[in-house]
């Protein structure tokens, strides 16, 4: 367990290495990890209500709505009252923001802000798992068998919105809908941004942050992440 209670979010574009970053967290300071994507997948497969409207917005090639992802984030967080957690891929909005608010107060906020090229190239090699939502990246973290899933032997799929054509507008449609939210959490004093073109160069600068507030459950000596920086 983590040290003390802490509710924390990473924000970042689609391809920043967002759930990399979160996962690293999770298991360095015993945050718990919840991802928004995880938990619609949870509900869409258990049919529950939210579960079955969900499906019918996606079918109909629309984004799930605010009202519908936060009912989804808030009843999960609402069951782990004394629990410190990391919020990955939410809040995506401003409306989002502001219901998270409402029940919580946002300890510590961290944003990933990765040059445009970079997304660019990673979106267009990147590759997914539909039913677990497993991503791979053909450049840096490929599937051990090519269009294939590590875990399940599965078909991995690349999605429509990270094809080439689609890349540019979906990052733009990001960079909208973030400012906002990034602005909110700036004007609260919680905001730290981390930029860099990979995750490992950014992790040592996160995790010294994140050090400053836990003890970490597994320490990491990055000292020699720092030096090769330097060289």
């Amino acid at each position: 367990m983590a040290s003390k209670l802490l509710r924390a979010v990473v924000l970042g574009p689609p391809g920043s290495g967002k759930g990399t970053v979160c996962q690293r967290i999770a298991n360095n300071f015993g945050l718990k990890h919840i991802s928004s994507g995880d938990f619609l997948r949870k509900n869409i497969k258990a049919k529950t209500e939210a579960g079955v409207l969900a499906t019918q917005y996606i079918k109909e090639g629309q984004a799930v709505p605010d009202h519908l992802i936060t009912r989804v984030m808030l009843s999960e967080l609402e069951k782990i009252p004394s629990q410190p957690w990391l919020l990955d891929g939410f809040p995506r909005t401003l409306a989002q923001a502001e219901a998270l608010e409402k029940i919580c107060e946002v300890d510590l906020v961290i944003s990933l802000n990765i040059p445009f090229e970079t997304l660019k190239d990673r979106l267009n090699t990147r590759w997914i798992h539909p039913k677990s939502g497993r991503v791979y990246n053909l450049e840096f973290n490929p599937p051990n068998v090519h269009g294939v899933d590590d875990i399940t032997g599965e078909a991995l799929i690349q999605q429509e919105d990270d094809k080439p054509d689609a890349v540019v507008t979906k990052l733009r449609q990001y960079k909208d809908v973030a400012k906002p939210v990034i602005e909110l959490y700036k004007n609260r004093g919680v905001l730290h941004t981390f930029s860099g073109t990979e995750t490992n160069k950014i992790w040592p600068y996160i995790y010294t942050l994140l050090s400053t507030r836990l003890t970490p459950v597994h320490p990491e000596d990055t000292s020699q992440a720092f030096q090769a920086q330097e060289r």
